[in-house]
């Protein structure tokens, strides 16, 4: 569904009654295409404290493709490396660093601060390091037109290398939607990729849940980044399915993802592996928690939960997902911060959280495989259209953005999840959401 108020702001007439009222003023976000793949103008490239990894995160930022310098009049992007802030007195070098400059930068800017974890033995750096996620959480928020900002942590010891995929997403209109995040990296090395326009070649990726919507739209991205892809939904949804299915040149596989033999058909259709599992099936029922019935409450962590569960353990048993492999599971918001007439699906949704952290290390050390989550905020689907108009709004305009994320927004994160570049971002849960004011 169109949004006419983002549509309205964009227009002289919009613009002035919303700013007269004190109105959000939402900028129309700048997403990828092949017309326009990077951001417009260099990256600014500034350090706060002692910094341990100048030199090589230089060489890393040369990387993305970015004209980096340490002075931009315009810049489209701003990186900061603080993973040498130790001290309260410290974070003064962060404000003077970025004050003179956050201004400058480009509508549809991007803000990174490269920052280091918080030490367990130190608690002086312990609280730098930490006061620095407010203060990203924080100048996302400011940053206005359509701009965002993200923490970065960086683990002692590691090269700036493990960093060069996230950064390239960071840093592209890949990340429209993504603001206010923290991702932690670990030490991993990344793998190598022949080619950044296509990091998915040679690779096969299930999607599930990908007749349509955000399941359909993370396919397409996949297989535009070069993955064999198959997609599986219901029976039901087989005519959607296949239709997804010949446009994207995929494998359809009609399959209801409860079912007791589910791994063992995900694993006969991909006789080679799989490289990139992305569970994204999912359903509502939602009902309060006095009026929901036992079987609304079943169906919703059946299918959402208890379904990715079981497939992901036997597939990871069987070896089905081959080393260097990708597991990206959807998550939501919900999960975070729970919602009126859904826990269910609240509880579905935190119950993913918990597989993925408590998942990820121990993947990757028994199988060689990453397990990382997206957690969606609003997002424009057919499922949001049919939103009550007022709660539709305020789904669209709480957030930093004020606006609506799309499919594309989602999939364009779990295909940064499932690149072989990506081997450092391991139990991640990151919010598509725009930077929405619900929850952490």
């Amino acid at each position: 569904m169109a949004d006419r108020y983002l549509h309205l702001t964009g227009t002289a007439p919009g613009r002035f009654l919303t700013r007269r009222l004190g109105l959000p003023q939402p900028v129309p976000l700048r997403r990828w295409s092949r017309e326009a793949p990077g951001l417009d103008g260099p990256l600014l490239h500034l350090t706060a404290g002692e910094s341990a990894i100048g030199g090589e995160l230089a060489k890393v930022l040369a990387a993305t493709g970015l004209p980096v310098e340490p002075r931009a009049a315009r810049p489209a992007g701003i990186v900061l490396d603080a993973t040498g802030v130790a001290s309260a007195r410290g974070l003064a070098q962060v404000h003077a660093a970025l004050h003179p400059v956050v201004r400058s930068l480009a509508p549809g800017g991007r803000i990174v601060v490269i920052g280091a974890p918080p030490s367990f033995e130190d608690h002086h750096q312990a609280a730098a390091q930490q006061a620095l996620e407010g203060f990203v959480r924080s100048l996302g928020k400011e940053a206005g037109r359509g701009s965002t900002a993200q923490l970065l942590r960086l683990p002692a010891g590691a090269a700036p290398t493990v960093a060069e995929s996230t950064l390239r997403f960071l840093l592209s209109p890949r990340s429209a939607y993504v603001s206010g995040q923290v991702i932690e990296l670990t030490a991993a090395a990344p793998e190598p990729v022949a080619d950044p326009d296509v990091p998915l070649a040679g690779r096969t990726a299930l999607v599930t849940g990908a007749a349509r919507g955000i399941g359909a739209s993370v396919a397409s991205v996949l297989a535009r980044d070069g993955a064999r892809v198959v997609v599986l939904d219901v029976p039901g949804a087989q005519n959607d399915l296949v239709r997804t299915a010949d446009r994207l040149g995929a494998t359809a596989l009609p399959l209801d993802i409860t079912a007791p033999d589910a791994a063992a058909r995900i694993a006969a259709a991909a006789p080679d592996g799989l490289d990139v599992l992305v569970h994204n099936a999912g359903i509502t029922r939602d009902r309060r928690l006095a009026n929901m019935p036992a079987e609304r409450w079943a169906q919703v962590v059946e299918v959402n939960l208890d379904s990715v569960l079981r497939t992901t353990d036997e597939l990871l048993a069987s070896g089905t997902v081959n080393r260097g492999g990708r597991i990206v599971a959807t998550a939501s918001i919900a999960g975070i911060a729970g919602n009126d007439g859904q826990t269910n699906y609240a509880a579905s949704k935190a119950g993913i959280i918990g597989l993925v952290r408590s998942l990820g290390p121990r993947a990757a050390a028994e199988h060689g495989v990453t397990v990382n989550a997206v957690a969606p905020g609003f997002i424009e689907t057919k499922m949001t259209a049919a939103v009550p108009f007022l709660i539709r709004e305020a789904g669209r305009r709480m957030n930093s953005l004020s606006q609506g994320g799309l499919p594309v927004d989602v999939a364009e994160t779990v295909a940064w999840f499932a690149q072989p570049g990506s081997a450092a971002v391991n139990g991640q849960v990151l919010r598509v959401c725009g930077q929405s004011l619900l929850g952490a």
